[in-house]
């Protein structure tokens, strides 16, 4: 059986003058609207992009509540909102 509960990395810092690519975001949500919910090492290698970059994007979309991460046994999905 599989737990799912919501996990958020909110609270975590962004380097002070992080910047999201536009680019980077629309790949992103673009991969997430067409895939679903998928692990973050999924979502990178569908997206084709560095796991770091990814990550620092994810955070960013997370705080304007685009995005959610939910914990799924032993790994996080990203997941779109209905914001996002």
């Amino acid at each position: 059986m599989r737990s799912k509960t919501s996990h958020s990395f909110k609270n975590e810092e962004l380097e002070p003058n992080f910047k999201p690519s536009m680019k980077t975001l629309l790949c992103i949500l673009k991969t997430m609207a067409d895939s679903g919910s998928e692990g973050k090492t999924c979502l990178a290698h569908d997206a084709n992009l560095n796991y770091a970059r990814l990550a620092k994007h994810i955070v960013w979309l997370e705080k304007k509540d685009l995005v959610e991460l939910i914990l799924n046994e032993s790994k996080i999905d990203v997941s779109l909102t209905d914001k996002g």
